[in-house]
């Protein structure tokens, strides 16, 4: 790619990023391209349609969850790593609003992103399991859903402007009851 060709990729995808947190995945593409200071043509010319701009972004911000990610399986208390890794994952869902929530549950594990959350959090879960941080009978599945869930009305009431429960709050609940000790 050309550098001025690698620059409005760039351009494209920082923007789209933006404009994706704040709006949702139905963000205008116009509007991406106008921020960026390129024309539709440019943007489709790297992006044929929404669902490639979004796997562009999906693809940065899989880089962005991996290096976040990468202390906690190093570190020496398994269990408290995987609160870190719940708590820090409520952020990173939270962040990507309706977009992350569909990834965090998918099935599908080809998207970048996906594999990362979902193989993050089966390395961190059975890293606690071998040390008997947690039940043995907890499976990763579960853990996902209860971190969306938590996502979801942490985000749901804030907008409502109701006070709630940090996700830290109810990221502790949960490992106090799946803890073992």
């Amino acid at each position: 790619m050309r550098a001025d060709a690698r620059r409005n990729y760039e351009k494209l995808v920082a923007v789209a990023t933006e404009s994706f947190l704040a709006n949702g995945p139905d963000a205008s593409l116009d509007d991406i391209a106008k921020r960026a200071g390129v024309g539709p043509g440019t943007l489709y010319r790297h992006f044929p349609n929404r669902e490639a701009l979004l796997d562009a972004v999906c693809v940065r911000w899989a880089d962005s969850v991996a290096a976040d990610a990468a202390p906690l399986l190093e570190a020496a208390d398994p269990t408290e790593a995987l609160n870190d890794w719940l708590v820090r994952l409520v952020d990173h869902v939270s962040a990507f609003k309706g977009l992350a929530s569909a990834l965090l549950l998918s099935t599908d594990r080809k998207h970048d992103t996906a594999w990362v959350l979902h193989h993050t959090s089966e390395e961190l879960v059975e890293r606690a399991k071998a040390v008997g941080g947690i039940r043995a009978d907890v499976t990763t599945s579960e853990l996902m859903q209860l971190t969306s869930g938590i996502s979801y009305a942490c985000g749901h009431s804030k907008q409502a402007g109701k006070p709630t429960s940090t996700p830290e709050r109810l990221i502790g609940l949960i490992m106090d009851g799946v803890r073992t000790r």
